[in-house]
């Protein structure tokens, strides 16, 4: 497989760390769990957004639900620019596509015990049935001693507990001939059990969390393929794993964080600051999503925190440069035709830089050469990514978050198979460059 040639990367270390990150993130509310811990482990310290914030150099993080912010004024604190120092942004995003489950969830159908549930984002549905499931998420219990009256709680069943079952092909052969239709109110509502009288979900929850039916107040939660993440492959070159768009890039974006700060011990010219949204995947227009105040009400406090005024946070915002980090499309070997031929794009060959000039991806000239110098930086191969002409192209964080920051940004990611699938597939190689780029980026190396 290739591998740079200028810095020996720990390919297996990596490999075996993003499998652990997700397998330990079932929702985003986990993702931002396990970045939490991952950061406190290495000396960041979490702040609450509704205390002041203290003023001292060091390295910070702050939750809003399911997304997480984490930043260093640490190596940056003696820089000539003081207060208007800029920044180096990574954003990427902690949710992928699943099915959720209804508030009203309980359904009993011809003595099958069952689950109302919702689509959420743009899963491949059909990759969903007939496989086991777990259930995971975040629940609100009545807690006279919480300042609120409400206690939020995690909660993850990683065993074997539900399941879309398929409809036999006996009784629809137009199947083989055009295709599974799946109607997402009659065909999605998985099945847990047949004994006609499971107990409410309220009550299995009251259950797992020993309190009262009546004090389960509401519930965010969504299934997750159980089959653990790993190494696939007659040479053990491929990673399967659910949600590798875009937990991937949080668990390569988390690394990177850590592993610049500790490059820019010595002095650095930017802050680095990471940033991994909620809610991309519906279209980042909620309090926690790329859409929202979240990130550029955390950039002034930042340079409020350093003693700046709102002119020293424009002027850190004209040095600075936000890099929009989402999963990208590797080139299929059964769908050649489905992508742009100049521009083929394989797995364990480096990172990935979009371009489309209809602003689906913020990348331009500037944003472009920042991260082809990273790569060179971190001695890793890039690969430029452009959609079909004659097809349309997704999109990222990349340009709200560009039009809301007024930063050159520039969108980037690790190449794939199967997004959006309930079981994704990349490289083995991929995570180790992904790190190593990302990290040149957030510390970038004086000219």
């Amino acid at each position: 497989m290739p591998t740079p040639t200028s810095l020996e990367l720990d390919v297996d270390g990596h490999a075996a760390d993003l499998c652990a990150f997700i397998d330990a993130s079932p929702t985003p509310f986990h993702a931002v769990q396990e970045a939490a811990r991952r950061l406190t482990d290495a000396g960041f310290t979490e702040l609450a957004e509704r205390d002041a914030w203290p003023r001292e150099p060091g390295r910070y993080f702050v939750r809003r639900e399911g997304t997480i912010a984490a930043w260093s004024t640490a190596a940056a604190a003696g820089a000539s620019t003081g207060p208007a120092t800029g920044f180096r942004v990574l954003g990427g995003h902690t949710d992928s596509p699943n099915l959720r489950i209804k508030p009203n969830a309980d359904v009993r159908t011809l003595g099958w015990d069952q689950l109302g549930v919702e689509v959420y984002g743009g899963p491949l549905i059909t990759t969903w049935l007939d496989r086991d499931l777990g259930l995971a998420g975040r629940v609100a219990v009545r807690d006279a001693d919480e300042p609120t009256g409400v206690r939020m709680c995690l909660v993850q069943v990683s065993e074997p507990l539900l399941r879309v079952a398929h409809l036999a092909i006996h009784l629809d052969r137009s199947i083989a001939d055009e295709g599974v239709r799946l109607n997402p109110q009659q065909h999605l509502a998985p099945i847990w059990g047949a004994t006609g009288g499971a107990p409410t979900l309220a009550e299995y929850l009251a259950g797992l969390l020993d309190v009262e039916p009546n004090d389960v107040l509401a519930h965010d939660l969504m299934m997750f393929d159980l089959t653990p993440s790993g190494r696939l492959g007659h040479a053990r070159d491929l990673i399967a794993a659910p949600r590798l768009d875009n937990q991937a890039t949080c668990y390569a974006g988390v690394r990177a964080l850590i592993d610049a700060d500790t490059a820019m011990a010595g002095g650095g010219s930017h802050i680095p600051l990471l940033v991994l949204f909620d809610h991309e995947e519906i279209g980042s227009m909620t309090n926690r999503g790329g859409f929202s105040e979240f990130l550029p009400g955390l950039l002034e406090r930042v340079v409020l925190t350093q003693g700046g005024d709102r002119e020293d946070l424009h002027r850190a915002l004209a040095d600075s440069l936000v890099c929009s980090a989402d999963m990208a499309h590797a080139t299929h070997p059964n769908y050649t035709e489905r992508h742009e031929p100049s521009h083929r794009i394989a797995v364990n060959a480096g990172p990935v830089l979009k371009v489309n000039v209809k602003g689906r991806y913020a990348s331009d000239a500037p944003g472009a050469a920042a991260f082809a110098l990273a790569c060179e930086q971190a001695g890793v191969p890039l690969q430029r990514f452009v959609v079909r002409s004659d097809m349309p192209c997704g999109s990222t964080i990349g340009p709200m978050t560009a039009a809301l920051t007024g930063v050159v940004t520039v969108d980037v990611g690790a190449p794939m198979l199967s997004m959006h699938s309930a079981r994704e597939l990349c490289g083995v190689a991929d995570p180790a460059m992904y790190v190593a780029a990302l990290t040149a980026m957030l510390a970038p190396a004086a000219v």
